[in-house]
Protein backbone atom coordinates (compact mmCIF):
# COMPACT_ATOMS: atom_id res chain seq x y z
CA UNK A 1 0.00 0.00 0.00
CA UNK A 2 2.72 2.25 0.92
CA UNK A 3 5.00 1.28 -2.48
CA UNK A 4 1.68 2.34 -3.97
CA UNK A 5 1.29 5.61 -2.83
CA UNK A 6 4.57 6.57 -3.01
CA UNK A 7 4.29 5.50 -7.00
CA UNK A 8 1.16 7.60 -6.78
CA UNK A 9 2.91 11.06 -5.51
CA UNK A 10 5.75 10.44 -7.73
CA UNK A 11 3.82 9.98 -10.72
CA UNK A 12 2.00 13.45 -9.95
CA UNK A 13 4.97 15.04 -9.48
CA UNK A 14 6.39 13.73 -12.52
CA UNK A 15 3.21 15.32 -14.46
CA UNK A 16 3.09 18.83 -12.95
CA UNK A 17 6.63 18.99 -13.72
CA UNK A 18 5.76 17.89 -17.20
CA UNK A 19 3.26 20.06 -17.76
CA UNK A 20 5.13 23.23 -16.19
CA UNK A 21 2.59 23.18 -13.70
CA UNK A 22 4.53 24.39 -9.83
CA UNK A 23 2.94 22.20 -6.94
CA UNK A 24 0.75 24.86 -5.26
CA UNK A 25 0.86 27.62 -7.88
CA UNK A 26 -1.91 30.61 -6.38
CA UNK A 27 -5.06 29.94 -8.43
CA UNK A 28 -8.43 32.22 -8.57
CA UNK A 29 -11.24 30.74 -10.82
CA UNK A 30 -14.32 32.31 -9.86
CA UNK A 31 -17.16 29.74 -10.11
CA UNK A 32 -19.69 32.62 -11.49
CA UNK A 33 -16.69 33.58 -14.48
CA UNK A 34 -16.04 29.73 -14.91
CA UNK A 35 -19.67 29.18 -15.74
CA UNK A 36 -19.41 31.65 -18.90
CA UNK A 37 -15.52 30.07 -20.13
CA UNK A 38 -15.88 28.08 -23.10
CA UNK A 39 -12.37 26.62 -22.81
CA UNK A 40 -11.51 24.96 -19.66
CA UNK A 41 -8.51 25.93 -17.24
CA UNK A 42 -6.54 23.14 -18.15
CA UNK A 43 -6.57 23.63 -22.19
CA UNK A 44 -6.03 27.35 -21.03
CA UNK A 45 -3.05 26.06 -18.94
CA UNK A 46 -1.67 24.12 -22.02
CA UNK A 47 -1.81 26.73 -24.85
CA UNK A 48 0.12 29.34 -22.10
CA UNK A 49 3.04 27.29 -21.72
CA UNK A 50 3.35 26.30 -25.42
CA UNK A 51 4.18 30.37 -25.78
CA UNK A 52 6.66 29.92 -23.03
CA UNK A 53 9.04 26.79 -23.34
CA UNK A 54 10.56 25.82 -19.86
CA UNK A 55 8.16 27.90 -17.83
CA UNK A 56 6.06 26.98 -14.59
CA UNK A 57 2.78 28.31 -13.67
CA UNK A 58 3.08 30.30 -10.64
CA UNK A 59 -0.31 32.16 -10.56
CA UNK A 60 -3.37 31.61 -12.53
CA UNK A 61 -6.98 33.17 -12.55
CA UNK A 62 -9.77 33.93 -14.35
CA UNK A 63 -11.07 37.56 -15.15
CA UNK A 64 -12.34 39.98 -16.60
CA UNK A 65 -9.93 42.47 -18.25
CA UNK A 66 -9.84 45.12 -21.11
CA UNK A 67 -13.78 43.97 -21.53
CA UNK A 68 -12.81 40.51 -22.33
CA UNK A 69 -13.26 37.45 -20.07
CA UNK A 70 -9.63 35.81 -20.01
CA UNK A 71 -7.26 33.50 -17.78
CA UNK A 72 -4.33 35.20 -16.77
CA UNK A 73 -0.70 33.13 -16.07
CA UNK A 74 2.13 34.35 -14.14
CA UNK A 75 4.90 31.96 -15.76
CA UNK A 76 8.50 32.02 -14.22
CA UNK A 77 11.46 30.75 -16.58
CA UNK A 78 14.28 29.55 -14.90
CA UNK A 79 16.14 32.22 -13.66
CA UNK A 80 14.74 35.25 -15.63
CA UNK A 81 13.89 37.90 -13.22
CA UNK A 82 10.32 38.46 -13.11
CA UNK A 83 7.28 36.74 -15.15
CA UNK A 84 5.26 36.42 -18.23
CA UNK A 85 1.89 37.19 -18.02
CA UNK A 86 0.17 35.41 -20.72
CA UNK A 87 -3.61 36.18 -21.21
CA UNK A 88 -5.99 33.31 -23.15
CA UNK A 89 -9.22 34.54 -23.90
CA UNK A 90 -11.66 31.82 -21.72
CA UNK A 91 -14.32 32.08 -24.88
CA UNK A 92 -11.66 31.10 -27.90
CA UNK A 93 -8.86 29.73 -26.33
CA UNK A 94 -6.79 32.19 -28.17
CA UNK A 95 -3.49 34.46 -26.84
CA UNK A 96 -4.90 37.57 -26.59
CA UNK A 97 -1.65 39.55 -24.68
CA UNK A 98 1.64 37.87 -23.42
CA UNK A 99 4.28 40.32 -22.21
CA UNK A 100 7.26 40.62 -19.86
CA UNK A 101 6.43 41.90 -16.01
CA UNK A 102 9.51 43.02 -13.87
CA UNK A 103 9.33 41.62 -10.48
CA UNK A 104 8.91 45.74 -9.23
CA UNK A 105 5.89 45.50 -11.45
CA UNK A 106 4.16 42.15 -10.32
CA UNK A 107 4.59 43.49 -6.35
CA UNK A 108 2.89 46.62 -7.56
CA UNK A 109 -0.02 44.73 -9.76
CA UNK A 110 0.02 42.64 -6.19
CA UNK A 111 -0.52 45.49 -4.12
CA UNK A 112 -3.43 47.06 -6.63
CA UNK A 113 -5.14 43.69 -6.83
CA UNK A 114 -5.04 43.85 -2.81
CA UNK A 115 -7.10 47.30 -2.91
CA UNK A 116 -9.57 45.97 -4.63
CA UNK A 117 -10.66 43.00 -2.92
CA UNK A 118 -13.41 43.66 0.07
CA UNK A 119 -12.31 44.61 3.37
CA UNK A 120 -13.11 41.60 5.94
Amino acid sequence: MKTTRIATLLMAGALASATGFAQNPKSNVPADLAKEAKVTLESARKTALAAVRGGKVQSEELEREKGKLVYSFDIKVGKKSGVEEVAVDALTGKIVEKKHETAKAEKAEAKADAKKLPNK
